[in-house]
């Protein structure tokens, strides 16, 4: 079956659908809801799969389908549907991971009261991740940028009842807001630049050479090419998104929300977007390159915040107690990886890690929420442990979740993706700056996964919950088993002997494979022992003197208390931001209220006043001299025909007399007058 790009519409379609149906059906219609959302997911991914087909028949042709939505007059808005094996891979994933996840779901939220909105607003989200990922527009990449933040908001904060979900469902949402609106002026500034929003057009879309060459050869305010400020510009957007540093101190507190929408947010969808954006617009990034003049270059701003986001959030994870923050602060630091690769040139590295991660990221999350719900939602790892002969099916595919992430070679596709961006990085002529940095991560990321393990699975169960903890049910397991066969098999699509996921994406037919051992060796025999050496420090740290109690202290915290702490801490940037950025916040808040109270509403007040002023004097003018006049005059008028009416009897002799009379007193008038 193949899938041409003008029925790519129905990819995204067909959830949004089912979200739609769901939210007229009666709560009692569990069951239904359900079955019609992963119904509606399973067969976008069908569908996904004949358009990867068709992608893969020519890699290298960008096929659109574009279409005028509605008429301004002087022009038209064109939107448009985009198939390339990067839009085609990513919908693979997205649709098999997120079915996965749904299907995980039926299970997890059982007994949940809103078990029926939970898969509207799931099917919402796919919805909108898949229509980013078809679009050929900016603009309708936002709008479905917009739902997919708008869905996130609905999720995080699921159990609204709870203050802390509620209060991370609004951080959420506003913290990407800000990345946001960078977007936004980043993509009004190329629609007046270009006069079009359209990625592909015949030769005229934003990311072809006219237009790329007329944006990166048009300097503007600091020296910036045109490209580079617009290109930071829409990376604004992805830092917001994909929880990259400074705007990373959202993704942790979305782990609020159930642990389905964490594994959806975290591996498949929201984090996916920012890094999916970059790697699209990724010829607009590179644009001024060749431009020794230009201070600052848009893939080198990224390289960096990736390397310093991978470090950070590797660090922060040594130090969590909670299991799902362990995992999300290891996502920040994966993103940063995927960030890093784009920014030292290889936005495929970048794309296999993506693709990678959203396997054993998932995986990792649905093990963690197959744990969850057998310990009665304790999620403090302090609270757990000898969950092992409990729960063979959950740590057998957690672990192997664990070894891919912490890239333990050859099985795992980690390993390989992983090493993807390490040599990327090794190869960047600008600095090896990020490569370090990227090193140092990859012994803390074996050092914190494996703190996890032993504090979750081994030695003895510390609480009743885990006392108590059994096997999770076939809904929940067969996923996490897919998942790992998954997880496995990826990474033989793309090493270095057959890199086949790497020569699609680039749009070549034939593949071109080279020694696994060959001019990266040295690196990779480093990292290969930096994985060792972080594994060696966990186990030696955690695993040769198990926990005995929950309230035993850690023993990186005995050996270092002070970092220890700060690292629990998150580094202290939510209190920084409290204390900076939200006090400036409040002030300008105040500041605005100030305005609108006393100033503009005072003019409004005083317009008022002079208004009703005006109509006091206008009533008084009319009522005291001109009605007053006119009436005078009125009555002065009735008066005198009053009086002249009374002469009017009808009677003729007496208006003979009266002429009469006047004619004699007339003659007698003249006579007297003639006299004189």
């Amino acid at each position: 079956m193949t899938l041409t790009v003008q029925n790519l519409w129905l990819i995204p379609t067909l959830p949004l659908l089912a979200a739609a149906i769901t939210t007229f059906l009666p709560d009692r219609a569990r069951g239904m809801a359900a079955g019609m959302a992963i119904a509606a997911l399973t067969l976008s991914f069908l569908f996904s799969c004949g358009a990867l087909m068709t992608a893969l028949a020519d890699p290298a042709a960008h096929a659109v389908a574009n279409f005028e939505w509605f008429d301004l007059g002087s022009g038209a808005v064109t939107l448009g549907w985009l198939l390339d094996p990067l839009t085609a891979f990513m919908c693979v994933m997205v649709t098999f991971v997120g079915t996965l996840i749904f299907i995980f779901s039926t299970g997890y939220m059982k007994e949940d009261a809103n078990y029926k909105q939970f898969f509207c607003f799931l099917s919402l989200f796919a919805a909108a991740m898949l229509g980013l990922l078809v679009a050929n527009s900016l603009l309708l990449l936002f709008v479905c940028w917009e739902l997919v933040g708008l869905a996130s908001y609905l999720l995080i904060g699921f159990w609204f009842h709870k203050p802390a979900a509620a209060a991370a469902a609004k951080k959420a949402f506003i913290t990407t807001r800000i990345g946001d609106l960078g977007f936004l002026i980043g993509m009004v500034w190329l629609y007046e630049a270009q006069g079009t929003l359209l990625l592909f057009n015949d030769g005229a879309g934003l990311l072809e050479a006219a237009s790329l060459h007329a944006l990166s050869s048009t300097l503007v305010i600091g020296g910036l090419a045109a490209s580079t400020a617009t290109g930071l510009l829409l990376f604004c957007g992805a830092v917001g998104k994909s929880g990259q540093f400074p705007l990373h101190v959202w993704l942790p507190d979305a782990m609020e929300g159930p642990t389905p929408v964490s594994a959806l947010i975290h591996a498949a969808t929201m984090v996916a977007a920012g890094v999916f954006l970059i790697a699209r617009v990724f010829p607009l990034m590179a644009a001024d390159q060749a431009l020794t003049l230009v201070p600052v270059h848009a893939l080198t701003v990224v390289a960096f915040i990736g390397a310093i986001t991978a470090l950070l959030g590797a660090c922060i994870a040594v130090a969590q107690n909670d299991l799902k923050r362990v995992l999300a602060f290891s996502t920040v630091s994966q993103l940063g990886y995927m960030m890093l690769a784009i920014g030292v040139g290889s936005w495929v590295a970048a794309i296999f890690h993506l693709l990678t991660h959203a396997f054993f990221k998932a995986l990792l999350f649905l093990g963690a929420g197959s744990v969850i719900h057998a310990a009665h939602h304790e999620q403090d790892i302090r609270q757990m442990g000898g969950l092992r002969p409990k729960m063979k099916i959950t740590f057998l595919t957690f672990a192997v979740g664990m070894m891919a992430l912490s890239g333990v070679p050859f099985l795992f596709s980690g390993f390989w993706s992983k090493e993807g961006i390490l040599h990327a990085a090794h190869a960047w002529p600008v600095s090896h700056l990020p490569l370090y940095i990227g090193l140092a991560a990859v012994v803390l990321t074996a050092f914190y996964m494996t703190r996890l393990v032993v504090e979750v699975f081994f030695g003895q169960p510390r609480s009743a919950a885990a006392e108590h903890a059994h096997e999770s049910p076939a809904s929940m397991t067969v996923p996490l088993v897919l998942l790992a066969i998954g997880t496995v098999a990826l990474g033989f699509l793309g090493t270095p002997k057959w890199p086949w996921l790497q020569a699609k994406l680039m749009g070549e037919t034939e593949v071109h494979g080279h020694a696994i051992f060959g001019d990266g060796t040295g690196l990779m025999i480093l990292s290969i022992i930096l994985v060792g050496v972080g594994l060696g420090l966990g186990g030696w740290f955690y695993a040769r003197k198990l926990r005995t109690s929950a309230t035993t202290r850690d023993p990186l915290e005995e050996k270092i208390p002070g970092v220890f702490a700060a690292l629990a801490a998150r580094l202290g940037f939510d209190e920084l931001y409290a204390a900076t950025l939200y006090r400036v916040n409040d002030a300008v808040a105040a500041l605005a209220v100030f305005f609108d109270r006393w100033v503009w509403d005072g003019m409004v007040r005083g317009l008022a006043a002079l208004g009703r002023w005006c109509g006091m004097m206008n009533l008084d003018t009319d009522e005291q001299i001109i009605n007053a006049g006119f009436d005078a005059t009125s009555a002065g008028l009735r008066s005198s025909g009053r009086v002249y009416a009374r002469a009017q009897t009808g009677d003729a002799h007496g208006y003979l007399l009266t002429l009469a009379v006047a004619f004699v007193v007339l003659l007698v008038v003249l006579v007297i007058g003639g006299a004189r």
